[in-house]
């Protein structure tokens, strides 16, 4: 990420996805009717573990994961506060969206392999190994408040190796 526009363009798809996990995570936290356990019970691929999941022991604890995951993954990559802590969870999670819609090959009516979930993963990944929260984000104020930052590179008469010139 060397050019500005590289850096506003990955804040903009930040602010974006954030956006759309903080939008997804109020709504569910606000409706007291919403559940994972339908989507969970509807799984084609693993269904045993889903299932497990939907059941009685443990649907409490899944929707409570699914609410303030996505809120606070939304939030995160808004304010670029722990981002890359974030945009991990957010590959966990669409990973585990991802899997139930899948009868292999096809996931959900118009995707073959790839839907917005793995789309989603993607991104995340990018987020993750780009450092996003750095640029415009809280990740970077912490980034350059307590980290050194790197020496100018030497003119090319000031190499740090005497009688060498840099050319």
């Amino acid at each position: 990420m060397a050019n500005g526009s590289s850096k506003f363009f990955l804040f903009l798809l930040r602010i974006s996805m954030g956006w759309i996990f903080l939008y997804s995570g109020a709504t569910k936290l606000l409706d007291p009717k919403w559940s994972a356990e339908g989507f969970l019970k509807s799984a084609k691929t693993f269904p045993q573990f889903y299932n497990w999941l939907a059941g009685s022991q443990n649907i409490d604890w899944i929707n409570l994961l699914n609410e303030w995951g996505q809120l606070l993954i939304g939030l995160a990559l808004i304010f670029g506060f722990l981002t890359r802590f974030a945009s991990v969870g957010g590959v966990l999670m669409m990973i585990l969206y991802y899997f139930p819609g899948l009868t292999f090959p096809y996931v959900g009516a118009h995707s073959y392999l790839v839907d917005e979930h793995i789309i989603y993963a993607l991104i995340f990944g990018f987020f993750a190994s780009t450092l996003a929260g750095q640029y415009w984000g809280i990740d970077g104020f912490l980034w350059n408040l307590f980290l050194p930052k790197p020496k100018k590179d030497l003119a090319p008469s000031q190499s740090p190796i005497r009688g060498i010139t840099r050319k």
